[in-house]
């Protein structure tokens, strides 16, 4: 199944990415799984270097870096339940608190609370920190909090910048919390992709599984991820049964292929995972079966899709000292 998943992630790279990445309007947005409220800013000219995402939908971050490489932003949206009920203010200590005493470095420059027209008020903090090559770093950070969760954005460089400066003020000008936003499929696609790609595919597998009840929710959702439902439902599900294959969960990733299947018949991916299923648990007559049945359905697959070979896939590889079942392998390349 491992080597399912290169082929696969060629279907879905195209779709993290435009989620990952600025809106049309040169924003961007972050949003918990399964929790009310969004993070949104703008910052033109700043591309998405970096994400990360923890178990349990508690917290999404990205990183981006603006064209020059002057300015670099660190966003964070998490649940602080250990604080709540929280302000800006209290999210701000909550955080900094522990980091002014494990970093004898920081020095806090400026704080000030910037209020906003409906939204909650940005507590900013300016401050310096000595890096690990002894340079000085530059930080101008902009806490907003509501509830149980809180925003964490910080711009930063080597070189002197503050709240003033009209970049980064623009960025902290369009800074905003909505604690009303319920999170969509993009939200939730982009979470679990990012779980995916680090590997933590435990953590994936039911966060895939929520993005596939957004798209029965509101189909139109999807569109700009995926062209269509279909397309969505499918590259999720194959996400989702892979996530939970490469996690050692080989009955749930059966399951979700078998339930996609019945609704489904006609993709051919499903019948080539399941029979990735079928030889990791040494079913080599259920692995013929399910392979003939996935090749016979090839001309189903999604544009740009390619039905990976068999004899180079890690959950076929443990058996090719069988030369009966290796020799039908070879033979499916050539049909």
């Amino acid at each position: 199944m491992k080597n399912v998943r290169v082929v696969l992630m060629a279907s879905v790279v195209f779709a993290f990415s435009a989620v990952a990445q600025p809106t049309f309007d040169g924003g961007f947005r972050l949003a918990l799984p399964e929790h009310r409220g969004q993070l949104s800013w703008s910052a033109d000219g700043f591309k998405v270097v970096q994400s990360s995402a923890k178990p349990g939908g508690r917290e999404i971050g990205i990183r981006g870096k603006d064209q020059s490489g002057r300015l670099a932003f660190l966003v964070f949206f998490f649940l602080f339940p250990d604080q709540a009920p929280l302000t800006s203010a209290k999210c701000r200590d909550g955080v900094l608190d522990p980091e002014k005493k494990s970093n004898k470095t920081l020095k806090v420059l400026t704080v000030s609370d910037v209020a906003q027209a409906n939204s909650m008020p940005i507590s900013l903090v300016s401050y310096t920190s000595e890096g690990r090559n002894r340079k000085t770093a530059y930080m101008v950070r902009g806490f907003v909090a509501t509830g149980d969760v809180c925003g964490d954005l910080e711009i930063y460089g080597d070189s002197p910048i503050s709240a003033g400066d009209s970049d980064v003020k623009n960025i902290f000008a369009s800074y905003r919390l909505d604690e009303n936003y319920s999170p969509q499929f993009n939200d939730v696609f982009l979470y679990a992709q990012i779980l995916y790609d680090a590997r933590m595919y435990k953590a994936a597998g039911p966060s895939f599984e929520i993005a596939l009840s957004k798209i029965k929710e509101n189909p139109e959702s999807v569109e700009k991820t995926f062209r269509d439902p279909k397309t969505a439902r499918r590259v999720v599900t194959d996400q989702a049964g892979m996530a939970y294959g490469m996690s050692g969960d080989i009955q749930k990733a059966r399951t979700l292929f078998e339930k996609a299947i019945a609704e489904d018949p006609d993709y051919p991916m499903y019948y080539y995972n399941l029979a990735c299923a079928d030889a990791e648990q040494n079913n080599l007559s259920g692995a013929r079966t399910h392979l003939q049945q996935a090749f016979a359905r090839k001309a189903n697959r999604i544009a740009g899709e390619a039905i990976p070979d068999p004899t180079k896939d890690d959950s076929f590889l443990p058996h090719r000292s069988n030369k009966e079942f290796w020799a039908f392998l070879e033979g499916l390349q050539r049909k």
